[in-house]
């Protein structure tokens, strides 16, 4: 039986990807790849979140968008209008070639980093204390999601090339480790705590897959406790942030506010929920309560079942994601769709997390359900980059680049 020599992200651990295992022929090729078809599953749970997201967005929010804007569709209409770019560019970005992404890396990146420059630079527009967001005519847009996309694509692209030397101090640490440092410095500035937070950890994430050592990583994590340390305590804002996570209804009506009420809201809707648009956290006590704190509303609204149905479409997105990684047969691809799936993945778990009182607040939105234009867009893309790397995860490299 013939058989072929290949190396893939199936192959990839804890010490780095492997020697090359021969594997029958047949074995290589699943049919996703051969059809040239994308993961059904996963386009259509990414729908099923951005449908109900518009569905808890408008229970959430038509209280607030009457009292303020004198319309109850307010920031429905708006996150429909984002939600079909989304679509569109998820379809759009399934067509376009991964492998295209290697050579667009760097500009990327540079846009990114860009974006968050022009931010703190003075080019931002400050909301609620953070500068976070530049507008454009009525839309404002958030370059530090771009920027946690454009660090994993130079991440995924800089691990693939340097994999024989990603174990080396100064070639395979020290580079990515310097970069991911100077984003998360330019997102703390703005500041944005949550976007630094997750750039640190999708780092980690990807160079403990790629096969960095593992005593260079542990030794990161010792030189990051103090830096975070004191990030924290030279903030008066994130102590407090910290102090009301530790104990929120010590301070019920101040800094613990907005987790206490996210945690009544949790708390009164039992297993079955009060049903959609019964919810009273909405009616202005749980403030912004369609964006950061949704996941709370689902939780009043639909209870119990409610929740584990919004984290077992997150699993099952997860698990297609993975699936799609491990499969693929060229390196870089691999190594993007974990670091996608995986960045997806850790949005989803830190806002739930913070909406429920395990986690200090953040501020990150829960993908594809929050209200955010900026989010939904990246996240779609995201999705679009993925199911095109499912198109040819059984190809090898140069069919991949054929479009076979």
């Amino acid at each position: 039986m013939a058989v072929e020599a290949r190396r893939s992200f199936a192959d990839v651990g804890p010490g780095g990807l492997a020697p090359a295992i021969p594997r029958p022929a047949a074995e290589t090729a699943p049919p996703a790849a051969a059809t040239g078809d994308f993961d059904r599953v996963l386009a259509a749970t990414v729908l099923c979140l951005v449908a109900f997201g518009l569905v808890m967005i408008y229970s959430a929010s038509h209280v607030q968008a009457l009292r303020q804007f004198g319309s109850s569709t307010y920031f429905l209409s708006r996150q429909v209008l984002f939600a079909g770019l989304g679509v569109a560019t998820m379809i759009g970005m399934s067509y376009v070639p991964f492998r295209l992404y290697r050579a667009l890396t760097y500009p990327i990146l540079a846009a990114g980093l860009l974006g968050l420059i022009a931010v703190v630079g003075g080019a931002g527009t400050t909301i609620r204390g953070a500068t976070r967001w530049i507008a454009f005519g009525p839309v404002n847009l958030e370059p530090s999601e771009l920027a946690k996309i454009a660090v994993v694509i130079w991440l995924c692209y800089s691990v693939a090339k340097k994999r024989d030397l990603v174990r080396s101090f100064s070639v395979g640490f020290v580079p990515h480790m310097l970069l991911a440092g100077l984003t998360a410095f330019l997102c703390l500035l703005q500041p944005d705590f949550g976007s630094a937070m997750i750039i640190a950890f999708m780092t980690f994430a990807i160079l403990f897959v790629a096969g960095a050592r593992i005593s260079y990583l542990i030794g990161s994590l010792f030189v990051a406790v103090p830096v975070v340390y004191q990030v924290i305590a030279g903030s008066a804002y994130r102590s407090a942030r910290i102090l009301s996570f530790l104990d929120p209804w010590k301070d019920r009506l101040k800094t613990g506010y907005q987790l206490v009420e996210s945690q009544i809201g949790f708390g009164a809707g039992g297993v079955l929920g009060q049903g959609i648009g019964e919810g009273r956290q909405k009616l202005l006590f749980l403030p912004d309560a369609h964006n950061d704190f949704i996941s709370s509303i689902v939780g009043e609204e639909l209870g119990l079942v409610g929740v584990l149905l919004l984290l077992g479409a997150f699993g099952l997105l997860l698990a297609r994601g993975y699936a799609i990684a491990r499969r693929c047969r060229d390196t870089f691809g691999g190594f993007l769709a974990f670091g996608l799936t995986t960045l997806i993945g850790l949005q989803a778990i830190v806002n739930v997390g913070v909406a429920m009182g395990a986690l200090p607040t953040k501020g990150l939105a829960l993908p594809f359900v929050s209200y955010g234009g900026s989010s939904l867009l990246v996240h779609m893309a995201s999705v679009g980059i993925l199911l095109n790397i499912s198109r040819h995860a059984g190809a090898t490299p140069a069919e991949a680049d054929d479009g076979r």
